[in-house]
């Protein structure tokens, strides 16, 4: 898996879209069956029943905020190295490529102790239903024992991405996510009747329900993280081979400032998403269960935008290096015209299909009904969602993620959170209400996000 480092340099004036498709496709793919995976686990779980899809479904915020710790790390290990490399600088790129090891180490010793500690407690902590806490407590401590090989995924993956080596983790995520549908269909349920030409055989299975995804996505997720590491080290631009193994302070504390804001931002999101979740659990079963199914279907409608965001923050990246604002402005323009189309186009197609896509996750009527419900409410939604994306993606790639996080605060809180609160609280909303506001918060950050990019202020931190 060895990459060329001639294969680490673009030309000076890139052509944008080309190289965003170079670089965003694979992991546009590698999201995209990372999602396939994610429909495989909530339509084996969710079949089981109701509260099952509420158990897996009620901590995966928790999840999301566990990960977005590492992501905020990675994310200004790959701002530092895009830098470096639109500057011609290989060196830098490199130790800093290096340092990602001193950044996954502690990080995982920290939520490994934090998220088990928690996990007996976690769905009462949340205001679930007395009914799902064993399964819940249970699938929140099984995932959370890999941490250490977790993070190893999440930040090697985007050091080789920031080194423009999008195809090593697609390949190995492929592979992973593969081995998470097999471990599912002979962990999940008691055996599957199959026949084929009149001979009919069942494919087994242990019959251990929440545990069994749960072990599934554990040992998977393990082997991705061993494999990206083994990845890094072969390859010459993120070895380790050569270098001092002594923690560079200095740049250590330089991505430490970067990504400080941008995981408080984690921790304002990925908080209020737990809140957020606690506050629809408040409203039953039904509804967290429908809730859970609904937010794993949206996900495959946000991919296109995810998987560009990434490149574009490595070719802003590369254009602040360069001093070259007119570089920055089109990686921007060519990001959103992407994004924008491929997700406009999708959103028509949820909103017409979300019916019939939530039968395939649940067999409860009711469920399927509500799941619907709030699945056209988002997709109204989804293309001013993908401008969110891309201008998040160039922020972090410039490094500018202080405003960011600020504006993070005010739409989680100010509009998702309080606004759910209340109508809850004061007028017996239901979950249809508590996703408008859902939607609210991200219409709202993505209009403050375009408005503080025209506003160009930011640039004068860079020297632009």
């Amino acid at each position: 898996m060895n990459v060329s480092t001639s294969t680490n340099q673009l030309p000076a004036k890139p052509n944008m879209m080309r190289n965003l498709w170079v670089l965003g496709a694979p992991t546009i793919l590698e999201q995209a069956l990372q999602t396939a995976v994610l429909y495989v686990d909530t339509a084996m779980v969710g079949h089981i029943g109701a509260k099952a899809s509420a158990a897996v479904g009620l901590t995966s915020t928790v999840n999301w905020l566990f990960n977005g710790i590492f992501f905020s790390m990675s994310i200004s290990l790959l701002s530092f190295i895009a830098r470096y490399t639109g500057e011609g600088d290989m060196e830098s790129a490199h130790r800093t490529s290096a340092q990602a090891l001193w950044v996954l180490l502690p990080l995982s010793i920290i939520e490994t102790a934090v998220s088990l500690g928690i996990s007996p407690v976690l769905p009462k902590w949340m205001g679930a239903s007395p009914e799902i806490w064993h399964e819940a407590s249970l699938y929140f401590f099984i995932t959370s024992c890999p941490m250490l090989l977790k993070g190893s995924t999440v930040i090697y993956g985007n050091v080789l991405r920031a080194n423009k080596d999008s195809k090593t983790p697609m390949a190995i995520n492929i592979f992973v996510n593969i081995l998470n549908i097999v471990l599912n269909q002979f962990l999940i349920g008691p055996g599957t009747p199959i026949t084929i030409a009149a001979v009919s055989f069942v494919i087994p299975g242990a019959g251990w329900g929440v545990a069994g995804a749960a072990i599934a996505t554990a040992v998977s997720q393990s082997l991705g993280g061993i494999l990206l590491f083994i990845a890094a080290m072969r390859n010459p631009m993120t070895t380790l081979r050569g270098l001092s193994l002594v923690p560079d302070w200095k740049l250590l504390k330089s991505c430490l400032q970067v990504s400080v804001p941008l995981m408080g931002e984690r921790f304002v999101v990925g908080g209020g998403y737990v809140i957020f979740s606690s506050l629809v659990a408040r409203l039953g079963t039904l509804s967290t269960a429908a809730h859970s199914i609904a937010l794993a279907i949206e996900e495959a409608f946000y991919i296109p935008g995810y998987g560009m965001q990434t490149a574009v923050s490595t070719l802003s990246g590369n254009a602040v290096g360069r001093k070259d604002e007119k570089e920055l402005h089109e990686v921007a323009k060519a990001g959103l015209k992407i994004a924008v189309s491929i997700m406009t186009v999708m959103s028509i197609f949820l909103f017409f299909t979300s019916p019939f896509i939530m039968r395939i996750f649940s067999n409860d009527p009711d469920v399927i009904t509500l799941g619907a419900k709030v699945l056209k409410i988002v997709a109204v939604s989804e293309p001013l969602f993908a401008v969110f994306i891309i201008f998040e993606g160039v922020f972090h790639g410039i490094g500018e993620t202080r405003t960011p996080f600020l504006f993070a605060i005010f739409t989680m809180w100010g509009i998702r959170i309080f606004l759910s609160w209340v109508f809850i609280e004061k007028f017996q909303a239901g979950l249809t209400i508590v996703w408008i506001c859902m939607v609210a918060d991200n219409v709202c950050r993505c209009l403050l996000l375009v408005t503080w990019y025209r506003m160009k202020r930011w640039k004068k931190r860079l020297g632009m």
